[in-house]
């Protein structure tokens, strides 16, 4: 007999309670062996059907062993979040829901849920009232979708309509960025025709923030990229001199803030991004610091009209309601409904709970800092947020995280940074204690021991 849909649902709550009961004490990366069966799965198409319920076994007894434990207290790489059980338990029965968020009409629920959990967010980063935006996959698509706009908006004042015209024949646009800025708005910039390559590079500190002295003299159609949480650092460019010095010469300011913006709704913590309130446009995640499931990013503008100039798209088939339709606000028409997600985990916490969100993933941070440096670890960075890079002075610190990655009790990944091979340890995930915190540093010292015998 066929399962039903609920009896498959049932199966794999089973299966996922399971999963999650374990994620804490298994071993962060996945075992050779568990990878190596993943061969299993890649045999010839079946010619009959397995069945859901066969499909759905492979699934937990293959694949589950072989995930990378990311949603656990122990994963400090790539600034990765783990989903809160409001986003988790959002994401299940949104996922029952199946409602595509284009429109109202597709999904009163997930459009309403959207528009609130906006305003929510801008609240929540002291960005101006009136403020709005749209989710998207990710930072990288919010930044890409925010720097669309600024391009329109500095053409348009110069007097080209690129959503009409294009680009072929308008004035140039220039573009302004960090030396340390994130590949992803590079990548945006080459996405909306303003060329990876091109952008002015301005000087940055020791931290990775831009120096706000000696700057160059804009004119014309120009866009400043700034960032909030340098992906090493952590650290945030100095947001007030510098959208003065933009604004003065009537350039669009934009922020990357994938991670650091969140800073903004821990009081204590806030001052790391003063006067970023003051940008035209941001772009942030919510699958990081704010611990929904992927893939949840949300792109920000200070008049939301001017998103909805580059964005909406009419159709006959589309009947209007005179209701906020998600679609004009974002590259997608299809698209899940990503903002039940992020109103489930801010109702869930409140104002205080994510402040100590935040609050706690710096202070694990600064307790990393300490202890490493007590196991003589040099740490690079003056540790303001959430992310610590460290390194050993003998060029160990490569064979060192692939022990440590190897080893399992947590896993940090590399970097380069300002000339030097460090590793990298983002604390972003709402599990992770101070239990966690210390039986890492222990792990992380041990393996530089075993290094160090093995020489």
């Amino acid at each position: 007999m066929t399962a039903t849909p609920a009896q498959l649902v049932a199966a794999a709550a089973q299966a996922a309670r399971r999963y999650l009961d374990g994620i804490a004490d298994r071993p962060v990366a996945p075992a050779e062996q568990a990878v190596a069966t993943l061969a299993e799965l890649t045999s010839d198409l079946p010619d009959a059907p397995l069945g859901a319920e066969e499909v759905l076994r492979q699934l937990d007894e293959i694949g589950s062993a072989a995930t990378v434990a990311s949603a656990g207290p122990r994963y400090f790489g790539f600034v990765v979040g783990g989903a809160l059980p409001a986003a988790l338990g959002a994401a299940v029965l949104g996922a029952a829901w199946d409602q595509n968020n284009g429109y109202y009409a597709q999904t009163p629920i997930g459009a309403t849920l959207d528009e609130i959990a906006l305003r929510w967010v801008v609240e929540l980063l002291g960005l101006p009232p009136g403020a709005g935006g749209g989710f998207v996959s990710g930072a990288s698509t919010a930044n890409s979708t925010c720097l669309a706009v600024a391009r329109d908006q500095v053409l348009i004042r110069a007097g080209w309509n690129a959503l009409a015209d294009g680009l072929l024949g308008a004035p140039p646009v220039r573009v302004v960025v960090g030396e340390e800025v994130h590949p992803s708005v590079l990548k945006a910039l080459g996405l909306i025709g303003l060329g990876r390559d091109r952008a002015i590079r301005l000087p940055v500190d020791e931290q990775g923030r831009i120096i706000p002295r000696d700057l160059p003299k804009l004119g014309g159609p120009t866009i400043v990229c700034l960032q909030a949480g340098n992906v090493n650092s952590g650290a945030s460019d100095p947001f007030e001199p510098l959208i003065d010095w933009a604004h003065d010469s009537g350039a669009w300011v934009h922020v990357d803030g994938a991670f650091g913006i969140w800073a903004a709704a821990a009081p204590d913590r806030a001052e790391q991004v003063r006067g970023v309130q003051r940008a035209d446009s941001w772009a942030t995640d919510a699958h990081k610091w704010l611990n929904t499931t992927y893939d949840s990013g949300i792109a920000l503008v200070r008049d939301p009209e001017q998103l909805r100039a580059s964005m909406a798209m009419s159709a006959a088939y589309l009947v209007p309601t005179g209701r906020r339709e998600p679609a004009h606000y974002t590259p997608a028409m299809s698209q899940r409904a990503r903002g039940v997600e992020v109103w489930a985990v801010l109702a869930s916490l409140g104002r205080s709970g994510l402040a100590e969100l935040v609050e706690n993933c710096c202070r694990l941070a600064t307790r990393f800092a300490e202890g490493l440096r007590a196991e003589g670890f040099t740490v690079l960075n003056d540790v303001v947020l959430n992310q610590v890079v460290v390194t050993v002075e003998d060029g160990s610190i490569e064979r060192i995280i692939d022990q440590v990655q190897r080893e399992g009790t947590c896993w940090a990944g590399p970097t380069h940074w300002r000339g030097r091979q460090a590793m990298r340890l983002s604390l972003s995930n709402w599990s992770t204690t101070e239990a966690d915190v210390e039986k890492s540093i222990a792990a992380i010292a041990a393996a530089r021991h075993d290094v160090s015998d093995h020489r």
